[in-house]
């Protein structure tokens, strides 16, 4: 039985690694289309295939998605879609996708919140409950003072994350690229800037309703689809 269970551990690792791949794969492919296939030129790309290679992404699957991207290839473009909805106790999520096939995505999306007691609503449905804001995500060996970065770079705020070193800075929407750029003349290793969405007011919820709302988010993220998973707590 012991053998029989590691092999089983194996291939479910690899599926995981071949399904994290598969992001990977269709950031870059979605960067390249929207902002050429120059990595150079096009700093969305950049970060995207480091992101990418510091994650083992082989080679090919990094150039096959520049070139779908480019559309140098006939497979089918890699679109982002944007689903809102509600999980339990009246906690609201935003999930951002990147999909080949529109349909298959929205009938899983909604399957999930059925499952855990949510329900997928329409545009706008609880968008107003968050600002859409610039984020960028940055790490620097011996940090200073990242609050006083944060207001030299124009942020209005920081914030540490788990991985040492790692911070992510918000601001306004416009500011994004200026924040990513002054970051990097003061020396910090930008690894995420993009426009995301920040709640207004966090959803209060007990420890209990916590853990379902964990369940929900945690199937979101895993699907194969989604590139992003926002929701209203803190």
């Amino acid at each position: 039985m012991g053998k029989g269970w590691k092999a089983a551990g194996k291939l479910e690792a690899a599926q995981k690694k071949g399904a994290i791949f598969t992001k990977f794969a269709r950031e870059i492919s979605v960067a390249a289309r929207l902002g050429g296939p120059d990595p150079e030129g096009n700093s969305r790309l950049k970060m995207a295939i480091a992101a990418a290679r510091e994650a083992s992404c082989p080679k090919d699957t990094i150039e096959r998605a520049i070139k779908k991207g480019a559309g140098l290839d006939d497979s089918a473009v890699v679109e982002e879609i944007t689903y809102e909805g509600y999980g339990p106790h009246g906690v609201g999520i935003i999930v951002e996708c990147q999909s080949d096939n529109r349909n298959r995505t929205v009938s899983e999306i909604r399957n999930v919140f059925k499952t855990h007691g949510g329900n997928m609503g329409s545009d706008g449905a609880v968008a107003w409950m968050f600002a859409r804001v610039s984020f960028v995500q940055a790490k620097k060996a011996g940090v200073g003072d990242p609050e006083e970065d944060a207001i030299e770079v124009g942020a209005n705020d920081v914030h540490k994350e788990e991985e040492a070193s790692l911070y992510s800075f918000y601001g306004s929407p416009e500011d994004l690229d200026s924040i990513r750029t002054n970051l990097t003349k003061r020396g910090w290793e930008v690894t995420a800037a993009e426009l995301s969405y920040k709640a207004k007011e966090p959803t209060k919820i007990t420890d209990d309703q916590r853990k379902e709302i964990f369940a929900l988010l945690k199937e979101l993220e895993e699907n194969e689809d989604s590139h992003r998973v926002h929701a209203t707590l803190e």
